[in-house]
C-alpha cells in the first residue's frame, strides 16, 4: 500500500493540556484548549485531502514527521543561515512529543482509526524557511497480531 504524505502548514503546535472550568461552583468541566483544537482540526484537513477517500488504516503502522520551526527574525544573517544549513538545533518550545500527540490525535478517524496503531515512529526537530509538520505514515505490512 502507498504511504499517506501529508504537509500541516504554519509553525508546529504541541498540544495544550486540558483546561477545566467550573459552572455555579459544583460542577466541573474538562475541555480542549482553543489553539489545540484549531490545530488538530488543521492536521484532520491536510489529513483529509491526503487520504483522498481511502479507508483508515486498521493495521499497525509507521509514522515518520518532519517538523520544521520558524528561525528566530532576531537572529544575526550569519546565525540564520546556520540555522537552514542544519547545523543550529531547535531547542525551545513547542516539545517534539506534544507536536506528535496533536499530530496523533488529529488523524484519528481520518488516517486511522485510533493512534494507538503507530508502531513505529520517528521525529525529527530542525529550523525551516517554510514552517510546518511533514507527515509520512506507512501500513506495516505483514505484522502479526499476539493473540
Amino acid at each position: 500500500m502507498n504511504p499517506i504524505r501529508f504537509t500541516v502548514p504554519g509553525a508546529p503546535v504541541g498540544k495544550g493540556r486540558p483546561k477545566v472550568s467550573t459552572r455555579g461552583g459544583k460542577f466541573a468541566r474538562m475541555y480542549t484548549p482553543e489553539k489545540t483544537a484549531s490545530y488538530e482540526n488543521l492536521i484532520a484537513l491536510a489529513a483529509q485531502a491526503a487520504m483522498a477517500g481511502r479507508e483508515p488504516l486498521t493495521g499497525p503502522a509507521d509514522v515518520t514527521i518532519h517538523m520544521l520551526l520558524p528561525i528566530p527574525t532576531s537572529w544575526s544573517k550569519r546565525k540564520q543561515a546556520a540555522a537552514l544549513a542544519g547545523q543550529v538545533y531547535p531547542t525551545k518550545k513547542p516539545d517534539g512529543d506534544n507536536v506528535l500527540k496533536a499530530i496523533f490525535d488529529g488523524m484519528n478517524g481520518v488516517v486511522w482509526v485510533d493512534d494507538v496503531q503507530a508502531c513505529d515512529f520517528a521525529v525529527r526537530k530542525r529550523y525551516g524557511a517554510t514552517p510546518g509538520v511533514m507527515v509520512v505514515v506507512q501500513e506495516i505490512q505483514g505484522a502479526l497480531f499476539a493473540a
